[in-house]
């Protein structure tokens, strides 16, 4: 009898994990914060409708900048489009894809389970094709409740408008998302941005960040203690069943100081020129944004052994609160360390990946996480034989931002048009003196890339954006890229 009972045990676990593997996999909660779309059953007056275009003719500005930017293809985007179809088109994804209620073809009445994966549909008859390919719209952060809302309180312009209390309030309804289940043991949620930048000890405001905060918030002075002087719940922390780190509150996370910088300028045309808030939202997408961020250190260590040399990397997120690269978990950096001959052949190579790692099956775990916390220097190290200069010419290093891990994009038949991945820093260190093969070595190395190597005391660079020559050390290449 005891044995029956322990083989009927161990069956029943066997289909429960079976299971597990193939059911669907709902990676995060649903909360009230997006279980349904915005409502816009009232549409503020004077305007005709919601779509971006009437906004522009007010302020060109503002619109001309949000037809570059990812919000603006939120829903149409090719990779979204490809992932969401994968794994089975579920409505929730709509939500924040298609915030407004009159971009979805669906009206969502309720939910036939308890976690809200199930919506009860029915046809939306205000439904509109032309808004919904404009994915996040002017309308999905500015109306509310039938009234339009913005960060400054202005009753007495054409269309009266409701003061946020919190700009970065609007950023969170969908850019913090839970994932605290029983069956989850994450350390962070899964796009876990909000919540590395209130785990991170050394993630205080700086000087400058509080006085750019200060041009739109009062609650300045609560922002000035350091993340370091509290513990995890006193800075805003809050800990889910299985160990998973949230956020308690937003007022100082510096979303929209950051993602959307100062800019002096009308917020109509012809009016008063003021400091309002470039709608940009530029992130991993955007190669100048994340080189912005990334101070990047190579040199070559000094050292008593004679017998070896030793070259050094050393990568420090001195730009973002949160970690370097953030979101998505397939987003990572990769770093490779070769060492060349003077054709430009790989003798010796390393190869290093800042990414997070989670097992989603059977049940989702984070396993390690290797991205870069701010302030907290990663450096990486080839060593070679003193000797080794006989051979070898130059040592390379390379840092790429990745957007979408391969596996996953051969996983999901995303066949991209655009690059799923690109350099954000490629310099090289020569192990011998100067020589004739330099010039060899520089063109099979790139092939008409940019690539810039030791010689002696001089480092031939290119002038940075600023217009500015990079400054370096006499054995290193030190760009914040």
């Amino acid at each position: 009898m005891i044995r029956k009972t322990i083989l009927l045990l161990f069956l029943l676990l066997a289909i429960f994990l079976a299971w597990r593997f193939i059911r669907p996999l709902n990676i995060f909660v649903v909360t009230e914060a997006f279980d349904f779309p915005v409502d816009t059953s009232v549409i503020p007056q004077p305007l005709s409708g919601l779509g971006a275009r009437e906004c522009g003719a007010c302020h060109p500005a503002f619109y001309e900048e949000w037809r570059t930017t990812i919000h603006s293809q939120a829903w149409t985007e090719p990779y979204f489009q490809t992932d969401w179809q994968f794994d089975g088109s579920q409505q929730i994804c709509r939500n924040c894809h298609t915030p407004l209620d009159r971009q979805q073809p669906h009206v969502i009445l309720g939910f036939r389970d308890k976690e809200k994966w199930d919506p009860i549909m029915e046809p939306n008859p205000d439904f509109d094709p032309d808004l919904q390919h404009e994915g996040v719209t002017c309308a999905a952060c500015h109306v509310r409740d039938g009234r339009i809302v913005g960060v400054l309180g202005i009753q007495d312009a054409p269309h009266p408008v409701q003061q946020l209390g919190d700009p970065n309030e609007v950023c969170v309804r969908c850019h913090v998302v839970d994932g605290d289940r029983w069956d989850t043991f994450f350390r962070f949620p899964p796009c876990g941005t909000v919540a590395e930048i209130r785990s991170n000890p050394d993630s205080r405001l700086t000087r400058t960040d509080i006085e750019t905060l200060a041009a739109y918030q009062d609650n300045v002075a609560e922002m000035q203690v350091t993340a370091s002087a509290k513990t995890p719940t006193q800075a805003g922390h809050s800990q889910g069943k299985t160990g998973e780190i949230t956020v308690a509150d937003t007022a100082s996370l510096g979303c929209v100081q950051c993602h959307m910088p100062l800019v002096q300028r009308p917020l109509v045309e012809g009016g008063q020129v003021r400091p309002v808030r470039r709608h940009l939202w530029r992130g991993g997408h955007d190669p100048d944004m994340v080189k912005s961020g990334l101070q990047v250190r190579f040199e070559e260590a000094s050292g008593e052994s004679t017998d070896t040399r030793t070259f050094v990397l050393t990568l420090t997120n001195v730009g973002a609160a949160h970690y370097l690269p953030t979101g998505t978990p397939d987003r990572h950096l990769t770093v490779d360390l070769r060492l060349l001959d003077s054709e430009g052949r790989v003798l010796k190579e390393q190869n290093h990946s800042l990414k997070r790692t989670v097992i989603w099956r059977p049940f989702i775990i984070d396993l390690r996480d290797t991205q870069l916390p701010r302030w907290q220097p990663r450096s990486y190290e080839l060593s070679i034989p003193a000797n080794s200069r006989q051979t070898a010419a130059a040592i390379e290093a390379i840092v790429r931002y990745h957007l979408l891990d391969e596996k996953r994009r051969k996983r999901i038949g995303y066949e991209n048009q655009e690059p799923i991945a690109y350099e954000v820093f490629r310099h090289g260190l020569a192990v011998t003196g100067i020589d004739s093969d330099l010039e060899t070595l520089e063109f099979a190395m790139t092939q008409g890339e940019d690539f810039h190597y030791m010689q002696g005391n001089a480092l031939a660079l290119p002038f940075s954006d600023n217009g500015l020559a990079v400054p370096v050390q006499r054995t290193a290449v030190v760009l914040n890229t």
